[in-house]
């Protein structure tokens, strides 16, 4: 395979060797791949029909120069699913989930020790060493045990010991420091350098970013099944990109990865742009987004990490922040920050509206996306691809017995344990007060995503009308609590319903929220504003307005 390793400091050019972790000129860790772009920009995509749908299919820009087909697991090829109700809640139709949780340990992870393992079996290399918070040593595990590699895996003490034990399962050593993941990350350097061990490096480590690249390539090959093609500025094209790619980041290498697979792509004429970039954060450990609102071109570290969403705690991001600060500011993207209870929130919202399960680090992508769009930095056009990946899936202790895992301490202040955060809003809500409910709508999906949110809230009675007539019949019978309403409904619209209601004692007082996704005039909503208790746009249910209203009726 053709490809050479340049310095991102120096420009200077080498031949790879994994063990090689500097620029030989410059001593500079930080370098990527390149390949010969005007080459396989002619003869890759003449290629791809015949291959199967995973990573390996773009096995000539991967830095491997004889991939060996007896280390697959099956990595990459995971689905792009559009998000249907998800994206109809919140006004954005082109809504699609990169689910990776499907790889073969449930994250995207399983790209970077699939192309890394190979790279090292290929080197020779028959020992390692890896700091995690989880899924990278998950993935590193599954991939070094089918090589025949030791992998010793340092992970923080404040990891689930549901992922330890999975790490254990599969025959590495577990490295348990009682310290922060930067320090755990100190702890491992050193292991490896007093034994001249290979270390993955994260974002630095050539392998990851090249393997997170493929994830770039996928979508603007699935994106193009969804939304067909033919023309670009009057010059054929291949593949379609999304308006938006979304993340959740610890350390920022995914992101890293997947801007440099959509360059790639660009720089061969098989895309016309490169996407908004979206990073999230979770607001206890936000060093990336804390530094980037202040204008910041490094990052301040955040040296007590307040998040229970551990997998995400790395407080000190080094460059990869001023690297990833680059991508976001280029591509004109964004950095956004999420409290652990929107992130709880939002894996309960993923859960019950498209029967995606999630861990809590992927949640923060979607609770960060809700936050974008409220925001009017996503729009209702844009076409939006978050990364879904992680799963929650344990060994059980038993499986292991005992002295599965070796203890380190580090030797430093220990930090305070974060206070609970609040469970998330979707459970906080109880149908006590006004547990009928009528939903009179006319679109069938409108009235399904309503009832969703509801009986989210609790064990509500719920009440469907289909047209204004039908629903006024419905109300004057069963007398419900609450009334969700849509204005605009052909024959007896909602506006002849509320003057229906309001003129019959046994209806009048009963409290109305309007949904509507028309943009009513002042003379409208003055119409209304003495006979409803909320007026919502269609588009906004996920909105903490639609909760809040909903919550205050039923105090």
């Amino acid at each position: 395979m053709a490809f050479t390793i340049k310095c991102l400091d120096c420009g200077h050019t080498a031949p790879y060797f994994p063990t090689s972790t500097n620029c030989p000129r410059c001593n500079s860790q930080w370098r990527e791949a390149e390949y010969d772009y005007e080459t396989f920009a002619k003869t890759l995509p003449l290629q791809l029909p015949n291959r199967p749908f995973d990573l390996w299919r773009y096995r000539e820009l991967l830095p491997i120069r004889n991939p060996n087909p007896t280390l697959t697991l099956g990595e990459g090829g995971t689905p792009l699913v559009q998000a249907v109700n998800l994206g109809m809640m919140l006004g954005t139709p082109n809504l699609f989930i990169k689910d990776e949780r499907q790889g073969p340990t449930g994250s995207f992870k399983d790209r970077q020790a699939a192309v890394t393992i190979a790279a090292l079996k290929e080197a020779g290399i028959t020992e390692m060493v890896a700091a995690s918070t989880g899924n990278v040593a998950i993935a590193y595990s599954a991939y070094a045990s089918r090589a025949g590699i030791k992998l010793w895996a340092f992970v923080t003490s404040l990891v689930p010991a549901v992922k330890m034990r999975e790490i254990a399962l599969y025959g590495s050593q577990v490295v348990k420091v009682t310290g922060s993941y930067d320090q755990v990350k100190q702890v491992a350097a050193e292991f490896a350098r007093q034994r001249s061990l290979y270390q993955d490096m994260g974002a630095r480590t050539i392998t990851s970013i090249e393997a997170m690249k493929t994830i770039a390539y996928e979508i603007a090959e699935q994106l193009t099944a969804f939304q067909p093609i033919t023309t670009n500025n009057g010059k054929p094209s291949v593949w379609r990109t999304p308006d938006w790619y979304v993340q959740a980041i610890s350390g920022g290498m995914g992101p890293l990865g997947i801007y440099k697979g959509f360059r790639e792509l660009k720089q061969m004429g098989l895309i016309d742009r490169i996407p908004s970039i979206a990073v999230v954060q979770a607001d206890g450990c936000a060093p990336m987004v804390n530094s980037f609102k202040q204008g910041l071109e490094t990052a301040i570290p955040v040296t007590t990490p307040k998040t229970h969403i551990e997998t995400l705690a790395t407080g000190d991001p080094g460059r990869s922040y001023t690297l990833l600060r680059e991508r976001v500011l280029e591509t004109k993207g964004a950095f956004e920050s999420v409290s652990d209870e929107e992130a709880f929130r939002a894996m309960h919202v993923l859960a019950k509206m498209e029967g995606i399960s999630a861990e809590p680090a992927a949640a923060v992508a979607f609770a960060g996306l809700f936050k974008l769009i409220r925001a009017g930095v996503i729009k209702p056009t844009d076409t939006i691809v978050v990364n879904c990946t992680g799963h929650t899936m344990p060994a059980e202790e038993f499986v292991l017995g005992t002295n599965w895992t070796r203890d380190v301490e580090f030797p430093t202040k220990q930090t305070a344990t974060p206070e609970e955060g609040l469970l998330s809003a979707l459970n906080q809500v109880a149908p006590n007060r006004f547990p009928r409910v009528a939903i009179v709508d006319d679109t069938a999906e409108a009235r399904r995503l309503i009832r969703r949110i509801l009986q989210s809230q609790g064990d509500f009675k719920i009440f469907e009308a289909t047209n204004g007539q039908e629903g006024l019949e419905l109300i004057q019978r069963e007398l419900p609590d609450l009334i969700i309403l849509d204005l605009m409904m052909p024959e007896m619209d909602g506006f002849a319903v509320m003057d229906a209601l309001k003129a019959n004692q046994e209806t009048a007082n009963i409290p109305v929220i309007v949904a509507t996704a028309k943009e009513l005039t002042a003379d409208e909503k003055a119409r209304l504003g003495s006979q409803i208790q909320s007026l919502m746009q269609k588009g906004d249910f996920l909105n903490d307005e639609f909760l809040d209203e909903v919550k205050a009726l039923i105090k």
